[in-house]
């Protein structure tokens, strides 16, 4: 991932509400698919409050791309790997920086307020990891206290197979899952509602060319197939995950909704932010050959942050609760290039538009922890809102909201967007 003139932190754009952005200024540039009034859904791209649609400004890109392009979809363009995406935020950036091209591109500019957003890709397979070594170790301490890490975990990249059909868009209603849980004095389970929702703040990876069945990625080329990132809340029911987690992990616990914000921030767009990967602490093992190489700098500089609104705190005017914020880096024992390489060791075949989330980012601050479970202890110790209402896990009428944001020194600031989730039984 190569710094070029598309980072230049004095670039601006004709289109004013990108200059200064705190998500999307010129320098961000991320693909999403939306649809507007007399639109059925397109590909584009946020600048500022607007969205270029690339349909409308097909003219005025690369022909070579314009079959991709013009797909309600991003799979297909996400297919043809690196070298057309960057040629794109190259083009992209000239045309949305000149002056000259404001009479004939303004049309093709719809504000984000009109548009509704769509996941970006048809989702064929999401695969949720579980990287976050601080999350590992403060819930396993919640089961072992004298051993909360199990032996491979710093062997092993830990991931399950999700549910790809329950994956939504930002903005998509949490309704409250049931099914089996069992309570600590009961004899027996019981069937009902969840009453241990939960959120869990996570980075969600697109996976561009992917990989024909039976030919493993290795690490040196596992850069080459990561297409973008997004921020992803994979909702939980943490007592029927306690009761049906042992032996094949989750279930009916996570897969009814993972939530992902729409735009597709690009790798591209992220290379000033990269940073060096997780220290390992001094005795710790040596990832095997076929997980160590990579990038120079595979870690993801990114702080990520988690809010929370009540439905009393919106009553009242209230500002929202952060409940965490951290830097991705600090989290991941494993890198996403760890997590490509190793995902695919076995001949799985990874697809475009597929879906990897990298597991909750819990920080070894208690201001970085990523899940209520974590904040609450189990719900031993009660979170207190402004209004003076106790939270341990979620209840009816309050929303997540999870952002993040890419700072270094000499270089324009660019986000991910929001991902939000209004609980709403």
């Amino acid at each position: 991932m190569r710094i070029d003139d598309t980072h230049h932190p004095a670039l601006t754009s004709w289109v004013e509400s990108a200059n200064g952005h705190s998500d999307f200024p010129i320098q961000n540039l991320p693909l999403g698919v939306f649809s507007a009034d007399g639109l059925e859904r397109r590909i584009g791209v946020a600048i500022g409050d607007f969205i270029l649609d690339l349909q409308a400004a097909a003219y005025a890109l690369d022909d070579a791309w314009a079959d991709e392009l013009a797909q309600p979809v991003l799979n297909a363009f996400l297919s043809l790997g690196r070298g057309p995406r960057v040629a794109l935020r190259q083009r992209l950036s000239e045309l949305l920086g000149d002056e000259a091209h404001r009479e004939t591109l303004e049309g093709a500019l719809i504000g984000q307020s009109e548009a509704t957003m769509h996941l970006p890709t048809i989702v064929g397979d999401y695969t949720d990891f579980y990287v976050g070594i601080h999350h590992a170790t403060n819930v396993g301490r919640q089961f072992r206290p004298d051993n909360p890490l199990l032996p491979n975990y710093k062997y092993v990249p830990i991931g399950y197979h999700g549910r790809a059909s329950s994956v939504r868009v930002s903005g998509e209603p949490v309704l409250r899952p049931a099914g089996q849980r069992k309570p600590p004095e009961a004899e027996v389970p019981v069937f009902g509602p969840s009453r241990r929702l939960d959120y869990e703040l996570e980075l969600g990876v697109w996976v561009g060319p992917g990989n024909a069945l039976g030919e493993p990625i290795p690490i040196d080329e596992a850069e080459e197939h990561v297409a973008g990132f997004c921020l992803l809340n994979d909702w939980s029911a943490r007592d029927l995950q306690a009761w049906e987690y042992q032996p094949l992990g989750p279930f009916l616990a996570k897969n009814f909704l993972t939530s992902v914000s729409p735009w597709l921030v690009t790798p591209e767009a992220l290379a000033p932010f990269m940073t060096t990967a997780f220290p390992r602490s001094e005795g710790d093992p040596q990832p095997l050959d076929y997980l160590q190489g990579g990038s120079e700098k595979p870690g993801l500089g990114l702080t990520v942050e988690a809010f929370l609104t009540t439905r009393a705190m919106r009553d009242a005017g209230l500002a929202p609760h952060r409940l965490s914020r951290g830097v991705a880096a600090d989290a991941m024992y494993w890198t996403v290039e760890q997590i490509i390489a190793h995902h695919s060791c076995n001949g799985c075949n990874l697809q475009p538009g597929d879906l990897i989330g990298t597991g909750t980012l819990s920080t070894a601050s208690p201001d970085g922890l990523g899940s209520l479970l974590e904040i609450s202890q189990g719900g031993k110790a009660p979170l207190t809102l402004p209004t003076g209402e106790q939270r341990s896990f979620l209840e009816e009428g309050d929303e997540l909201v999870l952002t993040a944001r890419a700072v270094a020194e000499g270089f324009a600031s660019i986000g991910l967007g929001e991902c939000r989730g209004l609980v709403v039984g």
